[in-house]
């Protein structure tokens, strides 16, 4: 789906609609695999089968489409927020308009 690279929406620091330039937002790099939180989460996903969620169609926790998201900055004070499109899509593109 082509969506455009920039966008009228509403601006929550300077309370207004103004023109927005979205640029996809992507996750950065996991935390390191020794970290206390990524060692628990792996203690309990060891001791039982069920806990682990595996990626199959029959699993309903899995998805093959995600929900894009979006950083969208404002023109007029430069404020980042995200931009999320709530339809599930497997490719998105930024257009130019």
């Amino acid at each position: 789906m082509e969506i455009p690279q920039e966008i009228r929406t509403y601006c929550p620091k300077c309370r207004a609609h103004t023109v927005h330039k979205l640029k996809q937002f992507k996750a950065g790099s996991p935390r390191k695999s020794m970290a206390w939180g990524y060692r628990k989460a792996n203690r309990k996903a060891e001791g039982y089968v069920a806990n682990k969620i595996r990626a199959h169609k029959g699993n309903p926790n899995y998805k093959q489409n995600k929900k894009p998201v979006f950083l969208a900055t404002c023109t007029q004070c430069g404020t980042k927020h995200y931009f999320v499109i709530p339809k599930r899509m497997k490719r998105v593109e930024l257009a130019r308009v």
